[in-house]
């Protein structure tokens, strides 16, 4: 089986470096597409992905959100990446931090005072900013920490791969920071059995009907005795 991320990290690094791209990954791997990748909203990346990936626009699932972040194994990131893999056809995930993170820079009071600004007061907000933001403080212990939620997750496969990666804002290139094939068999399990159906009801006969006239010349409608 070829595998996408080895051939898109090597391309980009060779790329990045100063070589002509003369062929990109994609058609090397094809096979392993696309690929379901979770970055921040950060605009500085509009102008990188999928262009540092060396992927077309129909082979990569772009998922954002603040900071990259997933806060647990069924989070809602979770299900949008679980249902990028069981709907859209990913066959590889990664999570992909980026250098100078502005979550990463943003303080508790920083974010106080955005939210003032807005004309929200501290006492609308939830009482744990940290953990309800996702704030903190290193970029690479954010992508580990997210790749080991989705390497839990009951709702991602065994079959799929999860990387964790970290791209440099100035120059696009990509670091590998956790590697997803490592511990991965790359088999497929086979699906379970589907439950067995319950035996059908027997079918109760119901009463025929007949009708006589009563003495004011309607008729009536009565089972028989």
């Amino acid at each position: 089986m070829v595998r996408a991320v080895e051939h898109i990290v090597a391309w980009n690094q060779r790329v990045t470096a100063g070589e002509p791209p003369s062929t990109w990954p994609a058609d090397d791997c094809a096979s392993s597409l696309p690929l379901v990748a979770l970055t921040c909203i950060d605009p500085r990346l509009n102008v990188h992905f999928p262009n540092v990936l060396g992927l077309r626009e129909e082979q990569f699932i772009w998922l954002r959100n603040a900071g990259n972040i997933i806060f647990g194994t069924t989070s809602s990131m979770t299900r949008s990446i679980a249902l990028a893999c069981a709907v859209k056809g990913g066959r590889e995930i990664a999570v992909i931090g980026h250098t100078d993170c502005g979550v990463r820079k943003t303080t508790m009071n920083d974010l106080i005072d955005r939210f003032r600004e807005l004309g929200i007061a501290r006492d609308q907000l939830p009482d744990d900013l940290r953990s309800f933001f996702g704030l903190f403080a290193s970029e690479r212990e954010n992508v580990i920490r997210g790749v080991d939620f989705v390497r839990r997750s009951p709702l991602i496969g065994a079959a799929v791969p999860v990387h964790g990666l970290l791209v440099d804002v100035a120059s696009g290139r990509l670091e590998w920071v956790v590697n997803g094939y490592e511990g991965w068999s790359g088999v497929v399990p086979q699906p379970l059995p589907e439950p067995p159906s319950a035996p059908a009801l027997p079918t109760v006969p119901q009463p025929a009907i007949y009708q006589t006239p009563d003495w004011s010349g309607n008729v009536l409608r009565r089972p028989p005795r």
